[in-house]
């Protein structure tokens, strides 16, 4: 059978036969492929003379009936900020309905039952559906650095005759169906910029071109044979570092089109959930829109809550998740505090900084910050990028904004001291060992530059302490691109050359740029680089790459993963160890 002569015996299955022009009604297709396809399966043996299904036809479906579902929940839901810190997508409500329920629901009533839940991000939250539904749970311990094809792929062998459902989908009417006879994708009848596929005249998905738009993707897919068997093995050869950040969607395509057909919805029918300001349209009374932070925003720029639009996710930053909004014509960013930030963070001492460098130029003053939440609004800049670590130009303007700083000699009553700060991220494992089998030898050794630290510090000032090359912004003015240095929530009382150790080691540096960078910043401050000051530097770099391989150890606890920059902060420790022994023995 081809498309329609399916779609019509699946019409036909739900409704008897009364005359043609009524079928391509319920169907929806013309009356002329009505009657070809009618013609066409009465021939083929899946009707009789009075478009009856036929013992055949009923075998068929049989076949080809949906027996599970899979899920996937894994995932952070990063564009749901600033809800996405304490709900799960998953658990959004709509007319006091969770999303995910009404999904089992709708599964459960057409007679799948045997479905699959992938979870990682608070998959907690999701134990109650075991007891509720009888689903199985899966957890993805790499939500945080997988993209949903990795989820699919650890349930990969679950698929056959198999809808395959995203929990952020809220379905006005059961997109699911007892009766399946073919491989689909849904798409809606809405017009998508983001979308990468376009439905044709023959009900195929094909690619869009370069700049164009296509139908909305849904995410809602039932695979059958053989499509099923091809999304398995891709699954399979696909879940690699390479194809971490893609979505399960990339198995579908070949060359320029997907193997499954197009299934097309009316946008009202289906609704994806991505963002805050979606759900709101969606269900202005869901309890998940009472947000402590947009409740903040109201309050100090003196809006309604529904007057803060435009919510939309900036990059998750290692320590902090922020967002972009507008409110009473202008453009602003929200800073939340991520996960066990509050361990790691004193944000009454970051509010005595603040005030210690306000109209000194380096940073926009914020509009708020809450010293018990770590809330903070800041003015949008325009035209904003950060450092480039290979561009001179870039590191020189850095540099001489970071000696200038220093040369300010400001003061703030407390002190960041790294080596308290190892010991402190140490303690946060409690008790589990580090995940480096030399660690503790590791830690001896770097510890054993503090007194060489001690004595060649000659400074001591207001640091930054996170001066690394994405905390300088280069943004645009009326008067040319202006440049300052932001996030200070580890700011305190340290040898300012730390900052030069700190900014070596985010920026993955190996020891020519390290070298190079220290030169830089000698020259942009007017003073020269001694043997015994660079030795000194490269006892930081140590330090400090210590210093954060712990605290990432203490994310990674969390489920918040940082990939290649835990590993070479754990190599910076070891390697700049062996380099200042080395200057340091020459120096004896």
């Amino acid at each position: 059978m081809n498309l329609y002569e399916s779609d019509i015996l699946r019409t036909l299955q739900k409704e008897p036969f009364v005359n043609q022009r009524i079928l391509a009604e319920i169907s929806g297709h013309s009356l002329g492929i009505v009657n070809r396809s009618l013609r066409a399966m009465i021939e083929k043996g899946y009707l009789n003379e009075a478009a009856q299904l036929t013992e055949k036809a009923r075998t068929e479906m049989a076949k080809k009936a949906p027996r599970n579902a899979i899920v996937l929940a894994a995932g952070f839901g990063m564009r749901m900020v600033p809800i996405n810190l304490s709900t799960p997508k998953a658990l959004l409500e709509v007319n006091g309905e969770k999303l995910i329920d009404r999904l089992i629901r709708q599964l459960n009533a057409v007679g799948v039952n045997d479905i699959t839940v992938v979870v990682g991000f608070m998959k907690e939250s999701f134990e109650y559906l075991i007891d509720e539904y009888g689903v199985e749970l899966v957890v993805n311990e790499e939500y945080a650095v997988k993209n949903n094809l990795h989820s699919l792929a650890l349930v990969a062998d679950r698929i056959y005759n198999t809808y395959i459902v995203p929990c952020d989908i809220w379905c006005d009417s059961n997109p699911f169906d007892a009766t399946e006879l073919y491989s689909w994708y849904m798409v809606s009848d809405l017009i998508d910029e983001e979308s990468s596929v376009r439905v044709t005249r023959k009900m195929e998905l094909a690619i869009t071109p370069e700049k164009c738009a296509g139908n909305a993707m849904t995410g809602i897919t039932y695979l059958l044979e053989p499509q099923a068997s091809i999304v398995r093995e891709k699954l399979k050869t696909m879940d690699v570092e390479e194809y971490a950040e893609c979505f399960w969607e990339e198995t579908l395509y070949t060359k320029d089109r997907m193997i499954v057909q197009a299934r097309v919805v009316r946008s009202t029918d289906v609704v994806e959930i991505n963002t805050y300001e979606q759900l709101r349209d969606l269900d202005s009374d869901s309890n998940q829109l009472q947000s402590d932070a947009i409740k903040a925003i109201a309050a100090v720029l003196a809006c309604k809550e529904d007057e803060v639009t435009d919510i939309g996710v900036l990059k998750k930053g290692m320590t902090n998740r922020s967002f972009l909004f507008s409110a009473k014509g202008e453009k602003y960013i929200m800073r939340i505090p991520g996960e066990g930030t509050d361990q790691l963070i004193d944000r009454k001492q970051e509010t005595e900084v603040f005030k210690a460098i306000s109209g000194l130029g380096l940073c926009d003053d914020p509009v708020y910050i809450d010293p018990q939440t770590g809330y903070k609004i800041t003015k949008f800049l325009n035209g904003v990028r950060v450092c480039d670590t290979d561009n001179e130009e870039d590191l020189r303007k850095c540099m001489k904004l970071l000696s200038d700083f220093h040369k300010m000699k400001l003061s703030v009553p407390y002190t960041f001291d790294i080596f308290k700060q190892i010991e402190f991220y140490e303690s946060l494992r409690e008790g589990s060992p580090s995940m480096y089998r030399d660690y503790k030898q590791t830690k001896e050794k770097v510890f054993a530059l503090k007194a060489y630290i001690e004595q060649a510090r000659t400074d001591w000032c207001l640091t930054h302490i996170d001066a690394v090359p994405d905390n300088f912004l280069f943004y645009d003015t009326p008067d040319g691109e202006a440049l300052q240095l932001t996030d200070w929530e580890y700011a305190g009382m340290q040898d300012p050359h730390v900052d030069i150790a700190m900014f070596c080691i985010y920026s993955l540096y190996n020891k020519r740029h390290v070298d190079r960078l220290i030169n830089i910043y000698f020259e942009e401050s007017g003073k020269t680089c001694t043997t015994a000051l660079r030795a000194k530097i490269y006892c930081y770099i140590a330090a400090c790459g210590l210093l954060w391989s712990n605290w990432c150890e203490f994310k990674s606890h969390l489920g918040v993963e940082f990939g290649e920059y835990s590993l070479r902060q754990y190599r910076y420790a070891k390697e700049y160890y062996r380099y200042a022994k080395t200057i340091l023995l020459e120096k004896e």
